[in-house]
């Protein structure tokens, strides 16, 4: 597969990348001939499960694996066979690999110094840094003293000091609690907007990967199934792998995508797509409506998931907002025969 993000001069591109461990009958491929462009100053995201292949492609960019075939470029200079040292990247990993007894201050500087960058330019470059990432004031402290969100904002100071070219993060957020975790994609994301270096990241948590990216490559089994905006990626899946990897998606098959919407194609549509009403309601002009009864009800605070059994056969997910309904008034809906209606806009066909 070949995606480009239309930019003449990216600052990475793949091309042709491979990897396989072992061989012969013991062999196993990690990465299909793999071709892919970043755009300079983009923020793209490398999503899918573990074992697709995502952390594996980010290690041939770093240079800690190198490709069985294929190509590696920084801009227009060839990479595939120089030693990460001497690659214009900085990787942040998920255990931050800071070291315990230097301090804040120290750790940040340490990449300028084995550089032989002088000591006055090596710390002036380091208090930008960490003011860079709010951590002016915690310098003189050890890593100890922080807070995990803290060490993590320590550990993008010490990559971003080098001002590489393309900065590479392996799960860097994957340590830290579901607050602290969302409070720091805000923060990265801004980050990086401010400081206007190419990052590619690697997770699995597709909201995430959403509310962070610029695009999002989605990996399965070795190979990128899509590549696109967040939007595009949610709202217009290429596959049937992204539409139920990349958030929740119901899928319309066989019979019952028939019944419904004409077709023996699978069909897709989101379950906040999807409005639950009384059996009796009419669908609109271009809307879809399919009977059943709901089997079950998922209180969720925010929202409420309600499944569906079809009468044509399947089943299917819908979600709403908890505007005005309270948690007894919906689960007394268990069991009520209800119509599911959508717009037909908001439905795709799936490979």
């Amino acid at each position: 597969m070949h995606e480009t993000a239309g930019d003449p001069r990216p600052s990475v591109r793949l091309r042709g990348l491979r990897k396989q461990f072992g061989h012969g009958e013991d062999a196993v491929v990690a990465v299909h001939e793999l071709d892919l462009d970043i755009a300079d100053g983009e923020f793209l995201t490398l999503l899918g499960p573990s074992g697709s292949g995502k952390t594996t492609v980010l290690r041939m960019i770093a240079g800690f694996e190198l490709p069985t075939a294929g190509q590696v470029f920084l801009g227009e200079t060839d990479v595939t066979r120089v030693p990460p040292f001497d690659r214009d990247v900085n990787t942040v990993f998920q255990d931050y690999a800071l070291f315990p007894h230097m301090s804040v201050l120290q750790n940040v500087e340490y990449g300028l110094r084995v550089k032989g960058v002088g000591r006055a330019e090596r710390r002036q470059r380091a208090v930008d840094a960490l003011a860079s990432v709010r951590l002016a004031e915690y310098g003189a402290r050890k890593p100890s003293q922080l807070s995990g969100g803290q060490r993590q904002r320590v550990a993008l100071a010490r990559a971003l000091v080098n001002r590489p070219k393309v900065l590479l993060l392996d799960e860097p957020l994957g340590a830290l609690d579901l607050k602290l975790r969302e409070q720091m994609q805000v923060e990265l994301k801004a980050l990086q907007r401010q400081v206007g270096i190419t990052f590619v990241f690697v997770t699995h948590d597709q909201e995430e990967a959403l509310t962070m990216s610029d695009r999002i490559a989605v990996f399965d089994a070795g190979r990128i199934e899509q590549v696109g905006t967040p939007t595009q990626v949610y709202e217009h899946p290429a596959t049937r792998f992204v539409a139920g990897f990349v958030g929740t998606s119901n899928l319309l098959t066989g019979e019952a995508a028939r019944a419904v919407v004409g077709t023996a194609e699978t069909v897709s549509v989101r379950p906040e797509k999807i409005r639950v009403v009384g059996s009796e309601v009419s669908p609109a002009a271009g809307e879809h409506a399919v009977d059943g009864v709901v089997s079950e009800v998922v209180y969720a605070g925010a929202t409420t998931r309600f499944v569906v059994d079809l009468a044509v056969g399947g089943r299917l997910v819908a979600a709403q907002q908890n505007q005005a309904v309270s948690s007894t008034d919906v689960r007394a809906m268990r069991g009520a025969s209800v119509r599911l209606l959508w717009d037909r806009a908001n439905e795709f066909r799936v490979a």
